[in-house]
């Protein structure tokens, strides 16, 4: 299914961040499950001043801007990091959607496994291997966060906090490709803010 945003227009502005080093990438080993992502594997040392350092790198956000992040805790602690550096009015929306990819039997084990997910991915955005989520319904997900965002809101700046796939896979969606091609885009390094755009 291509889950491609449909429409036009946006009715606010939308800035994707990555969460900063967490000790998952740290140790080398994929953490894609919420019993394990959600209360433990946070942010290292080195991830807590990468999310500082971009956040003082001149973007356009402020007390108002509205911080939407994944449960996971290397997500959360990015952005309750954000939340104290803008001294934001508004507390933190927690999403699910925002969640990281799930990874299927490759949870726990090298992030060397990333790359045959991605191929997989190139070949067939619905692939399932060893019961990772696939890429469209990971796109799927993300861009029905946007469509509700556009729903509820009219002429705000929002922050999605979230993962690398995650990411990746919306700013293919607003890009308007298909998630097959998501990985051709330039990919977010940690604690990255880039803003996502209608192609």
């Amino acid at each position: 299914m291509n889950c491609i945003l449909e429409t036009r227009r946006l009715r606010n502005r939308y800035f994707a961040m990555r969460h900063g080093q967490s000790l998952a990438n740290l140790r080398g080993i994929i953490v894609s499950h919420p019993e394990n992502g959600c209360g433990g594997y946070g942010l290292s040392d080195l991830g807590r001043r990468q999310v500082e350092e971009s956040l003082t790198a001149g973007h356009p956000l402020d007390e108002k801007t509205l911080i939407v992040s994944s449960d996971f805790e290397r997500a959360l602690e990015t952005a309750e990091i954000a939340h104290r550096r803008f001294a934001c009015e508004i507390p933190i929306a927690i999403d699910k959607r925002l969640r990281e990819r799930h990874f299927g039997e490759l949870e726990l084990t090298s992030d060397r496994g990333y790359a045959s997910v991605w191929e997989r991915d190139a070949g067939n955005p619905d692939s399932n291997w060893r019961g990772v989520e696939s890429a469209n319904r990971v796109m799927q997900r993300v861009t029905s966060l946007v469509a509700d965002c556009e729903t509820r809101h009219e002429g705000e700046t929002l922050l999605l906090v979230s993962h690398g796939d995650a990411l990746q896979l919306l700013q293919t969606a607003f890009r308007r490709q298909d998630a097959s091609r998501h990985r051709l885009l330039d990919h977010l390094e940690t604690a990255e803010i880039r803003a996502l755009q209608l192609a």
